[in-house]
């Protein structure tokens, strides 16, 4: 058997049915006050495009706060140089998009060539 989802008390479902000054109450102070400031115009524009049923919709709010209506939702955020897909689920609430779409990659380096150390400058190179 499952484990049912529950955030802060309430099942998924009901938390669905909730209106944005209703989430807004269960989630921490840093996005409940991001999200009493109202939206940018850019995140209205997602989150009509969102409602509109457009399928995997494309952002570069990385500060969109992850909404109810969201969840189950496969949102491609951009992480700088691609487009990551992000699929949404009820875990991520009140979080934000970027963080979950990475913007470094481990760097990993070949062998140093000749010339890059001082024992390998003295080297001849043929």
């Amino acid at each position: 058997m499952a484990k049912e989802f529950l955030f802060r008390g309430k099942k998924l479902d009901e938390i669905k049915q909730m209106d944005i000054p209703q989430f807004m109450q269960l989630i921490p102070a840093r996005s409940r006050r991001t999200l009493k400031r109202g939206l940018t115009e850019q995140q209205k524009i997602f989150l009509k495009n969102l409602r509109a049923g457009e399928k995997d919709p494309k952002t570069h709010c990385r500060d969109m706060i992850i909404l109810p209506e969201m969840v189950g939702r496969l949102i491609k955020v951009h992480n700088g140089k691609e487009w990551t897909p992000v699929q949404i689920e009820p875990d991520m609430l009140g979080h934000r998009l970027g963080e979950f779409a990475m913007t470094r990659r481990k760097v990993s380096h070949s062998a140093p060539g000749i010339g890059a150390t001082r024992s390998s400058a003295s080297l001849s190179v043929r």
